[in-house]
Parts: C-alpha cells; structure tokens; sequence
C-alpha cells in the first residue's frame, strides 16, 4: 500500500442480514489525519460500516483493514487490545452517573492500566481541550447535553487513540451544542487523530467543512473531499 498508506481500507464490503444488505460492496479508504463524514438517511447504512470497523460485526463478503491488518483476522483474544486503538463516541453519551467529570474521564484511563501520575496529569489537560476544566467536579445530571457529548469525547481521546469514531454524536443537541462538538473534534484532527463522524445533520457537515462520503441503501454514492452536504 505505499508510504502513505490508509489508516482504514474498506475492500468491496459487504454486510447483509438475511436477505437485506445493509452495506453493498463499499470500498473506501481513510487517509492518516484525515476527517471524514459519513453522511445519508436513517437506515442507510452508516452504523453498520462502524460496527464492521470496530469488529463487532463482521463482513458477509469483502475485507476490512486498519492500519494494514485484516480486522476480522484478529482473535476474539485481540479484540479488546485493537479497540484500545480506537476511541468511540456514541449518541447517547454513556458516562458514568456517579462518577463526576474528572472521574469518567479518569476511569477510562485506568481501565487502561495508566498510572496514578498519568491521570493526574493528563486529566486536568484533556478538560481543558475539550473547554471543561470549570466542571471536573460535577457529575453528569448537573451538566447540558453539550458537556456531556464533550466529557464523552475526552474519555473517548484520553488514550491517544490513532482513531476517533463518532456515531451521530450530535444527534441529541441543539444547533450551538452540536457547533461546539464539532469544534472539539475539529481541534483534536488538527492535533493529528484521524476522525470519522457519521451524521444525518446538514449544519454539522457544513461547519466540519471537510471530505464527505455520502451512503444510500448500504452503497457509497458521493464521495466529496470539500465538504458538501448533498442527498
């Protein structure tokens, strides 16, 4: 694949359930430091192409590839080391309720086995970047849906993943809300993560401004590196 070769390879994949296709002979490719949006209608495809990549599915035909390994070559027994590569970032937030801000985030990196010296550093950073340091002690019912989103994210980079993978995350707020998300991630692909969105939100699209790869029915039929959002 060359010097330059893709983080994430989708080789003609196909996923079908039954009968029905939920992803139809996808290949895409997904540069380093590269921030790209999946975009397209409820139903066309976009979380199943994350499930595959994050190994919880797997292809009906065709092969997916990050960072030039076979990902469903991978044993179960490997599985949760290759997902430490990358951090998710969901709809619905899933912090802890009784962990506080600094907690949730912190907990992530001990589950990672980081060291207390770790945490005590990296912590007070990742809330700074994610513009939370003025809430580390609050918990989760006392923050907006926005900080939430944006705790979920500095869990989800903590690890320095190589990847963060966002599924509709800003699919529960309201347009400043969701801006502000988008700003955060933005600000971590300029610190060199590749991130991959997938989003039905025009406004969201318009405001990354960067590649975006439209799905319908399971197939991919834009592929645009300015950023349009067109369906």
């Amino acid at each position: 694949m060359g010097y330059n070769e893709p983080v994430i390879y989708f080789d003609k994949v196909t996923k079908r359930y039954g009968d029905a296709a939920a992803v139809e002979g996808v290949t895409l490719s997904v540069a380093p430091k590269e921030f790209v949006s999946i975009v397209g209608h409820s139903g066309a495809g976009k979380t199943t192409l994350l499930k595959l990549l994050l190994a919880e599915e797997r292809p009906t035909e065709g092969s997916v590839f990050f960072e030039s390994i076979d990902v469903n070559d991978l044993p179960s027994s490997a599985l949760h080391h290759y997902r430490r590569k990358i951090g998710t970032v969901f709809q619905d937030f899933r912090l802890i309720p009784n962990k506080t801000a600094y907690e949730n985030i912190a907990f992530a990196m001990e589950a990672a086995g980081r060291t207390d010296d770790e945490i005590a550093s990296d912590v007070p950073y990742i809330l700074e970047l994610v513009n939370l340091a003025d809430k580390a002690s609050h918990f989760p019912d006392q923050l907006s849906g926005g900080e939430k989103q944006r705790i979920a994210i500095g869990r989800a980079i903590i690890n320095q993943p190589d990847l963060i993978v966002a599924d509709e995350p800003t699919g529960n707020l309201d347009p400043i809300n969701a801006y502000e998300v988008v700003e955060i991630f933005k600000k971590i692909n300029e610190l060199g993560t590749t991130v991959i969105i997938t989003t039905h939100n025009k406004g969201v699209v318009d405001a990354v401004g960067k590649r975006v790869v439209t799905i319908d029915r399971g197939r991919v039929v834009r592929d645009d590196v300015g950023g349009k959002y067109v369906l």
